[in-house]
């Protein structure tokens, strides 16, 4: 039996520090998107619930075109799974998704920082330049993993030139640290915040970065309109 989801066109406005951007619960700002791209989009978003675990629609549908963008440019060498950190959530919530687009399951759901210089709970500032100490938006591929000073780590190329292509330079890895952790979540505090990093859970670090090393692609999202109108991936 098969099961066929169709979009229906609808708009909502986000309003972050009167940073608005205007966004459509279609595959954003792409009007010839492939109606089969566009339904196995929805499909996904709607069989895993994702907006149950706090992923909104909108945040999902531009990590999808990005993703479809890249895998038509070449550009992710594992295409089974995709990452969306969505920093429009509080750090107290679980914001880091992985999803298995190939057998439509979402394999994490987690705990991930932001930069110390991005806000405190919410993350509002973010920044490209070395020692900003802030996180960078945008669309990710990640590579090969090493031990560090956080123990095992995983590196992350920033694919959009001016927003986050210093990636490598200033560092920005995925990594366990000790301020991320479920506890504080429970005791009514947000998560402390790294330099740069989307630090994620020690307990759950190693799963995260074995499971999306190697050319799988993360999405980093806010809808402030600086970054959701400057991206040439997602208005090419």
């Amino acid at each position: 039996m098969s099961v066929s989801f169709t979009l229906l066109p609808a708009t909502k406005t986000n309003i972050i520090n009167n940073d608005t951007v205007a966004v459509s619960s279609s595959i954003p700002g792409d009007s010839s998107a492939s109606p089969i791209a566009e339904n196995k989009a929805s499909a996904i978003y709607t069989k895993l619930r994702l907006d149950q675990q706090g992923l909104s629609e909108e945040a999902f549908n531009y990590a999808w075109k990005g993703y479809q963008h890249l895998l038509e440019k070449g550009l992710i060498g594992r295409d089974q799974y995709l990452t969306i950190c969505d920093f429009s959530q509080s750090s107290a919530k679980k914001r880091l998704y992985i999803i298995d687009v190939a057998n439509d399951e979402l394999v994490t759901n987690t705990f991930v920082a932001h930069g110390r210089n991005s806000g405190g709970e919410y993350a509002t500032q973010f920044s490209n330049r070395p020692e900003s100490l802030q996180s960078s938006l945008g669309f990710y591929i990640t590579r090969g993993t090493y031990i560090g000073k956080h123990g095992l780590s995983l590196r992350v190329d920033g694919v959009e030139p001016g927003i986050n292509d210093k990636a490598m330079e200033r560092t920005i890895v995925i990594h366990g640290a000790a301020y991320v952790n479920p506890a504080r979540a429970a005791s009514g505090v947000f998560m402390g915040r790294s330099w740069g990093c989307p630090a994620v859970p020690e307990k759950e670090s190693a799963a995260v970065i074995n499971t999306i090393k190697n050319g799988t692609c993360l999405f980093i999202y806010h809808p402030g309109k600086s970054y959701l109108l400057g991206s040439k991936i997602l208005n090419g």
